[in-house]
């Protein structure tokens, strides 16, 4: 019987510690797939068109003083609402930027607040990406090409080879970070014209799923997509953790000139808390917008919470707390009140969720599908 050498184990197993450090180390995505790589660069002889002089959408109260121009809420907020909602406010989810071009590349280049790009549950395109869509020639918005950031100013050309012809672009800002600036380029023969915020938003006040957890892009989140689907413009002030129906917030949103209000806030609140402050906030509303049309909405269901009965029961609970809400408002004689339900938002088969709370790109859509009828029903579309 042959014994093997100990030269031999030591030099094997060296060889072998080597190869697996190698395994872990570090793979370029981009030579496996170029796509995948952020530009560095973009092209040069572009012109650039700062968005802060046509406007963006999602913002709102323009006329209001901001500590800074993309955050979400006036300065005045501050102090008003509660201290986490201000700090999560300085995120620009939901804002969005029209203009037309006949380009053939767009370019962009921004300043980001926050140094971290991505989460561990949410990529760095939903977390600090620009999101292009573009009309096509029957009018019907379609995504073009989001931004891949891996340093905090980002300046890269985002799509180039476009088909020829003048056409609407919107770009979607980060979902989970702040903006310093953002601007446009494009190259200097090409047209281009800032279009204004339309006016009349439908405006949703939630939670981390409204904020956009966790989209792959800002243009998947629920919000985004009905904004398309209603051809309307949306504001969005989802506050990860803080979507607690604080009157502090309705102080705010009744200085909205809002075609309707989406309230939807039950994955941050337990019963008792619907119990307490749902009346009061649809009441605040109403004082000042008798006729705009609001929209309650159940929480959506944790998509393992068929294995885990104490979710289930928290959900049942808190979808029952609303309806009592909702029932006794209409009893009142609250008017165009509406009311979605929470079982199906992310659908019945359980993936529609990253992590069982927060949706991914299929839950957003399927958010969408449910939302959808009742806004255009609310408004009297």
């Amino acid at each position: 019987m042959s014994v093997t050498p100990r030269w031999f184990i030591i030099t094997f197993a060296v060889t072998f510690f080597a190869t697996c450090c190698r395994a872990q180390e570090k793979v370029d995505v981009s030579k496996l797939d170029p796509a995948m790589a952020a530009s560095k660069a973009a092209a040069a002889e572009l012109v650039w068109y700062d968005v802060t002089e046509f406007g963006v959408e999602g913002r709102i109260l323009p006329d209001q003083e901001r500590k800074s121009w993309f955050d979400r809420l006036p300065k005045s907020a501050e102090g008003v609402v509660p201290n986490p909602v201000w700090n999560l406010s300085r995120d620009s989810a939901g804002m969005m930027v029209r203009f037309k071009t006949d380009a053939t590349a767009i370019s962009v280049h921004y300043k980001l607040t926050k140094a971290k790009l991505g989460m561990p549950h949410m990529p760095a395109t939903g977390v600090s990406g620009i999101d292009l869509y573009a009309r096509d020639t029957d009018g019907k918005w379609k995504w073009v090409q989001v931004s891949k950031p891996d340093t905090q100013e980002v300046k890269v050309e985002v799509i180039k080879g476009l088909a020829p012809g003048l056409r609407e672009v919107a770009a979607y800002l980060p979902l989970y970070n702040g903006v310093e600036f953002l601007k446009i380029g494009v190259a200097k023969a090409s047209q281009f014209e800032g279009l204004p915020p339309r006016d009349k938003p439908v405006v949703f006040y939630g939670t981390s799923i409204t904020h956009g957890a966790c989209a792959s892009r800002p243009g998947m989140v629920h919000t985004a997509i009905l904004g398309r689907r209603l051809d309307m413009p949306v504001v969005n002030l989802g506050f990860s953790g803080n979507g607690r129906m604080d009157q502090g917030v309705g102080e705010y949103l009744v200085q909205i000139d809002a075609a309707a209000y989406v309230i939807d806030c039950l994955p941050n609140m337990q019963p008792k808390d619907v119990t307490e402050k749902c009346a009061a906030l649809v009441k605040q509303i109403r004082e000042s917008k008798p006729a705009t049309p609001i929209v309650l909405v159940e929480d959506r269901r944790f998509t393992n919470d068929w294995i885990t009965p104490e979710k289930h029961a928290f959900h049942t609970a808190n979808h029952a707390a609303l309806r009592s809400a909702f029932d006794g408002l209409v009893a009142e004689g609250v008017r165009n009140l509406f009311y979605i339900e929470g079982d199906h938002l992310y659908g019945d088969d359980t993936e529609g969720a990253t992590d069982a709370s927060h949706a991914n790109d299929l839950g957003f859509m399927r958010q969408a599908e449910i939302f959808e009828p009742i806004l255009l029903k609310a408004l009297g579309k």
